[in-house]
């Protein structure tokens, strides 16, 4: 009784290890609209950018799985003139397997200055933004963020005035 205990026990951790780091996180190919990278310029419009060597992952499961590592040949210094800084980026932890995005790594390098973190596109889904973090010699990374209202409106809570008004959920058809 107790050794089947176990092996079920051993069988659930197993499927739920699975389903966390691999079964729900699907690759980005290069030429899919997801793998389009957008910047946010100071006057509010945004920007498609150049980004080469893509790869990227996402998930139906969360709005904030997305990862994705790339290179553009834009200067840091052009860039910084041109797109919305983003001042409290925290990158999220990857899967291990998606080795080109390290979080810890990312996060590090923008508390001391050694990447700049963009606005790629504010509301990129209700509540989420997608951040930029570029590095002097080209390499980038993206992820998705909760933002200010997403924080609110997960909560439950009433959202400010400042922000925008969420779109309506699709009625049932029952």
């Amino acid at each position: 009784m107790i050794g089947a205990i176990m092996i079920s026990a051993l069988a659930a951790g197993i499927g739920l290890y699975y389903a966390q780091v691999y079964a729900y996180y699907e690759p980005i190919e290069a030429n899919s609209p997801l793998a389009e990278i957008r910047m946010t310029t100071y006057s509010g419009t945004t920007e498609d950018i150049l980004a080469e060597n893509y790869e990227g992952v996402t998930s139906d499961s969360s709005p904030i799985r997305y990862r994705a590592c790339f290179d553009t040949p834009l200067s840091l210094a052009m860039m910084t003139e041109t797109f919305e800084v983003y001042e409290e980026a925290a990158p999220l932890v990857a899967p291990k397997w998606f080795d080109c995005f390290d979080a810890q790594q990312i996060g590090s390098d923008l508390e001391i200055g050694h990447a700049v973190a963009f606005m790629g596109e504010e509301n990129v889904i209700y509540g989420v933004d997608r951040v930029v973090a570029v590095y002097p010699d080209g390499s980038a990374f993206a992820w998705h963020q909760i933002n200010e209202c997403g924080v609110v409106l997960f909560d439950g809570d009433p959202l400010p005035e400042t922000c925008p008004e969420p779109p309506k959920a699709p009625e049932s058809q029952n």
